[in-house]
């Protein structure tokens, strides 16, 4: 039912009402003021009170079926309740509408009031949520700008050679100087997005003009191409510092713990609590300054015999179970850089990324056995043993002090990978 326009009402006085005739609006209207007329005093008359605008205008609808009248009638009213009750009694007294019987009931009576309230309140929590929405959306945007800014860089190109190059190089205060687009791929991958490649032995003048005024660094391979590339950029680019590859090798091959530690001295990066399979150097490196040329080589130890066990020794050593289940495991998540997580009886408590593996160990309860594909490292160690895992495999182990109630494995040790 619309509701009606009456400027200041208290309540509504709803009622529905069946006549035994076919009968109009009119003739109901005409019932209420008429039957009701002199029952309650004059003071309590309909015509009266609409006069002084207590009450306002009757809504009545009305549906005629088989000889049969039915419908409702909403009367607003800005009366105490009391009276707005005694008016609601005595429309309920009417028994006759014209010549036909008649039944009138009281539907309810609604505070008005009440329900601008309630309108008022919703409204403010709208008004409050949406306040809350753009407050956390400004909120996400900060995060945003926080979270792009420590994002790794991206692949570009520079200048009209098109250059590959790493997006840090525009804006960066320094600049790393290496031989070919693979190369500047290696240092995104390891976190320096200040790259470019120089990319032949002739250097194109894009490259003078990107360092003019910037800290440079040459990195370049450990090789004779290196030394010529060297030569040809002493003559053309002013140098700050010139650092190069492990003999032998290329930029590109080595892996980011080993591009870190190069660069150490040029600019120090901070190496992730947990590595990915590619990222652990497989021997041991010390460095040293090379006074003659100003550059870093790298120095392989001596390697200790190592002692790999062998199949009858995981036998042996390992509960078979476990073997089993970690050489089922493997297939699904090798060059995944994902990790799972296992209870006493094998079944799958938690499968994450590794990166997000740290902060859900705290809170995965019965983890016995953790499988990842990636590095284990001193602090996942520690995490693991606080958690209650007795047993971790991954692909590698770097150095560090093993709980003596853990097993820590390699899927080379039970047989997954070569």
């Amino acid at each position: 039912m619309k509701l009606p326009s009456t400027g200041i009402v208290k309540y509504h006085v709803k009622l529905k009402f069946e006549v035994d005739g076919l009968v109009e609006k009119a003739d109901i209207i005409g019932a209420i003021f008429g039957q009701t007329e002199g029952l309650l005093g004059p003071e309590m008359n309909l015509n009266e009170l609409q006069k002084v605008s207590k009450v306002g205008r009757i809504e009545v609808n009305v549906d005629t079926r088989s000889n049969m009248a039915k419908g409702d009638a909403l009367i607003p009213m800005s009366t105490d309740i009391s009276t707005a009750a005694l008016i609601a009694a005595a429309i309920e007294s009417i028994d006759k509408v014209g010549p036909f019987q008649a039944k009138f009931g009281l539907v309810g009576i609604d505070d008005i009031r009440a329900i601008k309230k309630k309108v008022i309140v919703d409204r403010a929590k709208k008004i409050v949520q949406d306040w809350a929405t753009k407050t956390i959306s400004e909120g996400e945007e900060m995060l945003k700008d926080v979270y792009d800014a420590s994002k790794p860089g991206k692949l570009t190109a520079f200048g009209k050679a098109q250059l590959a190059c790493g997006s840090g190089v525009f804006d960066s205060d320094w600049i790393i100087l290496v031989e070919g687009r693979a190369d500047v791929i290696n240092l995104l991958r390891a976190g320096y997005d200040n790259a470019i490649a120089i990319e032949g032995a002739k250097i194109d003048e894009s490259i003078t003009k990107l360092t003019d005024g910037k800290r440079v660094v040459a990195f370049l391979d450990g090789d004779r191409a290196g030394d010529l590339i060297l030569k040809e950029l002493q003559g053309l680019v002013k140098m700050d510092r010139v650092v190069r590859a492990p003999p032998g090798r290329e930029v590109e091959d080595c892996t980011p713990l080993e591009l870190a530690e190069i660069l150490r001295e040029v600019a120090p990066v901070s190496i992730p609590d947990i590595v990915t399979s590619e990222q652990l150097p497989d021997r041991k490196h010390t460095h040293r300054r090379d006074r003659q040329d100003y550059s870093i080589t790298v120095e392989r130890e001596s390697n200790q015999a190592q002692t790999v066990p062998t199949e009858n020794d995981v036998d042996n050593q390992d509960n078979q179970q476990i073997v089993s289940i970690v050489r089922d495991v493997y297939p699904q998540i090798n060059e995944t850089l994902e990790a799972v997580v296992l209870d006493g009886s094998m079944k799958i408590l938690l499968k994450v990324p590794v990166s997000d593996l740290l902060k859900r160990l705290d809170s995965t309860e019965g983890a016995k056995v953790l499988v990842l594909d990636g590095i284990v490292t001193q602090r996942l160690v520690e995490a693991a043993n606080k958690a209650g895992i007795e047993y971790i495999v991954g692909h590698r182990t770097a150095d560090f002090k093993k709980p003596l109630d853990i097993k820590i494995r390699t899927f080379g040790d039970l047989g997954t990978s070569n």
